[in-house]
């Protein structure tokens, strides 16, 4: 399934990420994101619940969402993995660009790692 970005989400500020617990329930959270070849790149922590949830069960879902999290679109079933180290400043770049509060160091910590997300179909 070759992945796009839908229209729906290019060029928002926030989106709504929404992985799953062992038992099957959603955890939505607002993250920034970036964008690069058909794929939405986040950063997290690698104590977050979020990184050790995408870890257990790749399949995420995506909506666009105001800062507090509000949902403001549609909702896109996805597919979410976590990136080699090697690959980490591409994903970085992406961030950066579209905010700059990303560049200053203090948002920065050593346990920081990237997502890459290929996003599907609407979810139904």
């Amino acid at each position: 399934m070759p992945s796009t970005i839908p229209p729906q989400i290019q060029g928002q500020k926030y989106v709504s990420l929404a992985t799953f617990r062992k038992n099957g329930a959603a955890v939505y959270t607002p993250v920034w994101f970036g964008e690069e070849g058909g794929k939405l790149y986040v950063m997290t922590r690698s104590d977050s619940g979020k990184y050790k949830r995408i870890r257990n069960n790749p399949q995420v879902r995506v909506a666009p969402c105001t800062m507090r999290g509000k949902i403001t679109g549609p909702e896109f079933a996805a597919t979410a993995r976590v990136l080699e180290p090697e690959r980490w400043p591409q994903a970085r770049k992406t961030i950066h660009r579209k905010y700059w509060m990303a560049r200053i160091p203090f948002v920065w910590s050593k346990k920081n790692v990237y997502v890459e997300i290929a996003v599907g179909t609407p979810a139904g």
